[in-house]
């Protein structure tokens, strides 16, 4: 047993990847390998100490997930064999269910739509299967289809020496696992963390599992507020740090962009989407990490790696991403794309076990306080807010 693929068994990640009726897959332990590599950089850089393996597979254990195959651990997503390839296809909003019929070319289908639209899925090829989701607005990929690429950073504002990320104002827009991960360990950092949403659609994971929304956003300030409302752009114009996960141009829309909105010196806007700030596709974590080509392997082809795997690999890498701009004095917009973030780690050698270990299962986080309840402190952020703001006589 080498040491890498031990640990990779230990931490829960093998017990989460591999056939459903077969054993565990044990190939992957270099992701492990780097996500500690860049957890140990946030440590060093922030102060505080970011656990790599909690990141990876805390959700799988308050939720207690297992390995299910070409069946994503949660649940929501499938692999799919078309005529030339793999597909991955979400289904976890009831828009997309929704689109089904649409997408298969049929008036309805059973009340179960997967065996209906893996039947489909077989009789496409894999471009025309994801074209035609990603007309109907659905979270789909093509296995191996995004290529490796680090963090895009680029130049806006003015930079301000270098300041440790204890006491800025982080404005936290996005929503589900990788952005609010980012924003958690800023917040663990000594960042006031602003979590900001809709009162009309808040984070859908509000109303999933209550341990694994305590877990990421706890000791966060909630904000509920409609994002057209002026005290929202005043909030972001007044942040150090914003985050966002919606696409960029329905944000824009709203005049919520780095460019529509000036913002203090040595301000950081974090952006975090499916594919690239350039694409209007919208991805999950397990569909995304098929794009990067982040799977594990059975028997037959290609199985899920670990649980929404794209998702807490990408809040790690964009939170380090954050925390080195802050070091630098910011002044930039950073990019990270989650299909990108998982084709990294796809790129990292694979390594054959030579002989079966000791996979077990994940272990839940520490136990978290609970997160603050929609709107709880509205008026403590008007306050923050109102602080910040330039006086005038």
């Amino acid at each position: 047993m080498n040491n890498s693929g031990g640990r990779w068994a230990r931490s829960g990640l093998a017990w989460l990847t591999g056939p459903a009726d077969g054993p565990p897959d044990y190939s992957r332990s270099g992701v492990l390998t780097r996500a500690g590599a860049v957890a140990g950089a946030l440590t060093a850089r922030l102060g505080v100490t970011v656990d790599a393996t909690a990141a990876l597979t805390g959700r799988a254990a308050l939720l207690g997930l297992t390995r299910r195959g070409r069946i994503s651990a949660g649940g929501a997503t499938r692999l799919m064999a078309t005529r030339d390839g793999w597909c991955a296809l979400t289904l976890s909003r009831p828009d997309d269910v929704a689109a089904v019929p649409a997408l298969v070319e049929t008036d309805a289908v059973p009340d179960d739509p997967w065996p209906t639209v893996v039947d489909w899925a077989a009789r496409q090829s894999s471009t025309a299967l994801v074209d035609r989701a990603v007309l109907l607005d659905l979270p789909v990929a093509r296995l191996g289809e995004s290529v490796a690429a680090p963090p895009r950073v680029t130049a806006a504002g003015s930079p301000t020496a270098p300041r440790p990320v204890a006491g800025l104002l982080v404005a936290d827009l996005s929503s589900m696992w990788a952005g609010p991960l980012c924003g958690q360990i800023l917040a663990a950092a000594g960042a006031t963390v602003v979590k900001v949403e809709s009162p009309a659609r808040p984070d859908g994971t509000r109303s999933g599992h209550p341990g694994f929304y305590d877990w990421i956003n706890h000791g966060k300030l909630s904000y509920a507020i409609d994002f057209d409302d002026d005290r929202l752009r005043t909030l972001l114009s007044v942040a150090d740090v914003v985050i966002e996960g919606s696409r960029p141009a329905a944000l824009a829309r709203r005049g919520i962009s780095p460019q529509s909105l000036p913002g203090p010196g040595g301000r950081v806007w974090l952006r975090i989407t499916g594919h690239g700030a350039d694409s209007p596709r919208v991805a999950f974590g397990d569909d995304a990490a098929v794009a990067g080509g982040l799977v594990g392997t059975g028997a037959d082809g290609p199985v899920f790696c670990a649980d929404a795997v794209a998702d807490p690999l990408t809040g790690l890498e964009a939170a380090l991403a954050v925390a080195n701009s802050v070091h630098r004095g910011g002044g930039e917009v950073i990019d990270v794309a989650m299909a990108r973030v998982a084709a990294t780690y796809a790129a990292l050698p694979v390594e054959r076990a030579a002989g079966p270990m000791d996979a077990r299962p994940p272990q839940p986080p520490r136990a978290a306080p609970p997160a603050a309840a929609l709107g709880a402190d509205n008026a403590r952020v008007d306050d923050v807010v109102a602080q910040r703001l330039p006086v005038t006589c």
